[in-house]
């Protein structure tokens, strides 16, 4: 079966949100089969669904009321929402060239893509069951230390296909869903945090997005 290569180059829209042009290489066969890139890398934008409750990593400008008062991190079961995408990016104060393969072991930050917050954690209570509070902070990407979190996984290189943690850089723990509900604003929406030990409800895998693959010319 013949198999040629072509690069798709389209801009990335988010709610109005343009995020930037990116270049993905896709192998197909004569049957028009697609041949997707295997590895999450670096500057690729995605949703994460948690193995256990089947919710995808969540943000939006809504504070918590409680604890850091930085804005709330959740999860939500509506698979489109387009408040779950988040973008690979180095850890703090140090880059990582786009479209790099993500080792497991490697330290990483998430970026918010709509508010420009990264994923954090610190040493507050989390405001439904008493864990450690998962939040998103900074500034259009600047935060601190307590945005690096450790890809968790059993091979060489983060795979697509491949559940992971998603370990605290300074405190250690876990990023997981939990049993708690919200309810109002966010009524529905299941409490993220994190904790010390290591189950089927740290286990996430990426899902919907835009998979950046170095470009081949």
């Amino acid at each position: 079966m013949a198999m040629s290569t072509k690069k798709l180059c389209a801009d990335f829209f988010c709610g109005f949100l343009v995020v930037s042009s990116f270049c993905l290489i896709l192998s197909t066969f004569a049957d028009d089969e697609i041949i997707e890139y295997e590895f999450v890398t670096c500057g690729s934008v995605i949703k994460l669904k948690n193995s256990k409750y089947n919710v995808r990593l969540h943000s939006h400008d809504v504070k918590y009321g409680s604890g850091s008062g930085q804005q709330s991190v959740t999860g939500m079961e509506k698979a489109g929402d387009g408040n779950s995408y988040w973008q690979i990016k180095g850890k703090t104060q140090k880059s990582c060239q786009r479209g790099t393969p993500i080792k497991c072991g490697q330290s990483i930050r998430l970026l918010h893509l709509n508010t420009k917050r990264n994923l954090h954690s610190h040493m507050f209570e989390s405001p439904l069951s008493n864990n450690q509070e998962v939040s998103a902070f900074g500034e259009e990407g600047e935060g601190d230390e307590g945005d690096n979190w450790a890809i968790t996984c059993s091979s060489t290189l983060w795979r697509r296909d491949q559940p992971v943690r998603l370990k605290h850089v300074a405190t250690e723990a876990y990023l997981a869903a939990v049993d708690q509900v919200y309810g109002r604003p966010i009524r529905g929406q299941r409490e993220i945090a994190a904790i010390s030990n290591p189950s089927q409800a740290t286990q996430w895998t990426v899902m919907e997005g835009i998979y950046v693959k170095p470009d081949e010319e």
